[in-house]
């Protein structure tokens, strides 16, 4: 966020917050006091197991005062610790935007993760950059750009992309500058912000922290309105709506709706505002599809863990270790493998579609006026039922764009039908019991594999002809065999075991989990069918 508007906005959302709760206290007919009590209840859970620093000592110090001070304190006190309390969160969330550290590491970006992907030093990097491969190459940007860049002169663009790894967000950030679309500010871990370069970084190319630790609802409404205030303020946004990391490697089904109603939000707010001309939100889903996934590993163990509650952030997984990063990039570079980025069609916050002037059409593609969504008796209304219903509608929306802009690639096919043979040949019926007792000396015949890798590739190219789904250029013009032995060699460059081994002419499960992980990217399109037809003995 720029410095001019960062006290604008910080107060405008200090006290839409605080008004809430004050609100919600005079609903329920309870004390102001109890609101308060609840932070408390929250907040010292949370403190109790955070490490010490100098930001929890300041947190311990208020916390501490407030909770002496609340029994004797009337309720304009208690307003007063309430707005202490979201003044806190508030200065914490919010970015700082800086044009011109924004220009210059943009610029820097592509020079400055090809050298880190190639492990070169600065100095390396300075006498070997005429030869450094291009980053252009390996990210692969795609889908409806030219209705995109035309949506910008209308109103505010929110990208809400999927999310598998934490390179989503310096991705879709470099993505979004080669387009030459305008910054957009963004919420980010704030595990991420744990080293001061990248910190600095990331806070001054817009994005602002998130603390999942925090379980009070005052922080988490915080976080609401501070996107719903930098919405109505003309700043772009991009957020996840699955929330974390998907661990699976599945396509999100499931989003969460608070930050999707964001949209709505700021656009009546606009409306009620007069700023008519400006008023337009338009939601546009991303996919990102990787060949290989950082962080993998550690996601899959976690899924399978089922301890995604206990371990809501992983603080020690693959992309913390800068290593990982070359080993990972350095697989994308040598085998010349691609990243894309597919931005899906734009949508209004209602769910539907918009042209590229911005205006929204009905199904049959004729122009509507979204604000008589709104309206109740000619007037601009809330009503949360009515709104929660326009928001799981756009989230449908959003779902479904994920699966038609999902691309489908090498490792996704190969990892999909050797572990969908290897299930349906061990005829176990439990998931677990399957991964448990699968060990690394089973095995498939290679021309098996490769027979069901054909049928399955025909079948995408089917489905993409049809606009069901996307396939990277090697499914589209490499042969099955030359599919089959791409995957493998990816699978052996990242990983520090080979997903899928090969001895002469069979296949090894040399790490189930891995398998499943990738073959997850296809799961839902109804391919199962064609690998059990394709046959194979094993």
């Amino acid at each position: 966020m720029l410095k001019k508007d960062r006290a604008k906005v910080g107060s405008e959302v200090v006290a839409r917050v605080v008004e809430g709760a004050v609100r919600q206290a005079c609903d329920r007919s309870t004390p102001l006091a109890e609101s308060v009590n609840e932070t408390l209840y929250h907040e010292l859970e949370r403190l109790r197991k955070a490490r010490d620093n100098e930001a929890t000592r300041t947190d311990r110090a208020m916390y501490g005062e407030i909770r002496r001070s609340l029994p004797k304190a009337g309720e304009s006190e208690q307003r007063k610790m309430l707005t202490r309390i979201v003044e806190r969160y508030v200065e914490e969330v919010t970015g700082n935007f800086n044009p011109l550290v924004y220009e210059a590491a943009t610029r820097a970006l592509p020079l400055g993760l090809t050298g880190l992907l190639n492990g070169l030093s600065p100095r390396r990097l300075l006498f070997n950059f005429g030869q450094l491969p291009s980053l252009d190459r390996q990210i692969v940007i795609q889908g409806h750009l030219d209705q995109l860049k035309a949506l910008y002169r209308h109103g505010t663009v929110v990208f809400v992309p999927t999310h598998s790894s934490n390179l989503d967000s310096p991705i879709l950030g470099y993505s979004i500058f080669r387009m030459q679309f305008p910054p957009v500010t963004y919420g980010a871990g704030l595990n991420l912000f744990s080293n001061p370069m990248v910190g600095f970084f990331m806070h001054n190319l817009g994005a602002y922290t998130v603390d999942r630790r925090k379980t009070d609802p005052l922080y988490r409404q915080a976080l609401k309105q501070y996107a719903t205030v930098t919405m109505e303020n003309g700043y772009h946004q991009l957020f996840f709506p699955g929330g974390t990391r998907c661990r699976s490697n599945h396509l999100e089904t499931r989003l969460k709706k608070g930050l999707l109603g964001t949209t709505i939000d700021a656009y009546r707010n606009n409306l009620l505002a007069g700023s008519r001309k400006k008023a337009s939100i338009f939601v546009v889903p991303v996919t990102i599809s990787y060949p290989l996934v950082l962080e993998a590993a550690t996601l899959m163990e976690d899924h399978l863990k089922r301890s995604g509650k206990a371990r809501y952030i992983i603080v020690d997984d693959e992309f913390s270790r800068i290593r990982r990063w070359y080993d990972f990039f350095k697989g994308v570079f040598s085998l010349d493998q691609r990243i894309y980025v597919t931005f899906g069609k734009p949508m209004d916050p209602f769910g539907n579609d918009v042209n590229e002037g911005g205006g929204s059409l009905d199904p049959r593609g004729r122009p509507i006026d979204p604000s008589g969504y709104l309206t109740c008796d000619g007037r601009v209304s809330v009503d949360k039922v009515r709104d929660a219903e326009y928001t799981n509608q756009l989230a449908s929306r959003i779902v479904s764009a994920y699966r038609k802009e999902n691309v489908a690639l090498a490792t996704n096919v190969v990892a999909f039908c050797f572990f969908t043979q290897l299930r349906q040949l061990s005829q176990e019926p439990d998931l677990y019991r399957f991964l448990r007792e699968t060990s690394a000396d089973t095995s498939l015949s290679l021309p098996a594999v490769e027979r069901n890798v054909e049928a399955v590739t025909q079948r995408l190219k089917e489905m993409a002809k049809q606009g069901l789904v996307r396939i990277s250029h090697d499914l589209q013009y490499l042969s099955s065999g030359d599919i089959l032995r791409g995957a493998l060699r990816s699978f052996g460059t990242y990983h520090n075991t080979p997903v899928i081994s090969r001895r002469g002419v069979r296949l090894y499960a040399t790490d189930m989990n891995l398998s499943l992980y990738y073959s997850n990217r296809l799961a839902g399109y109804g391919l199962e069918a064609l690998v059990a037809s394709a046959g194979g003995v094993a």
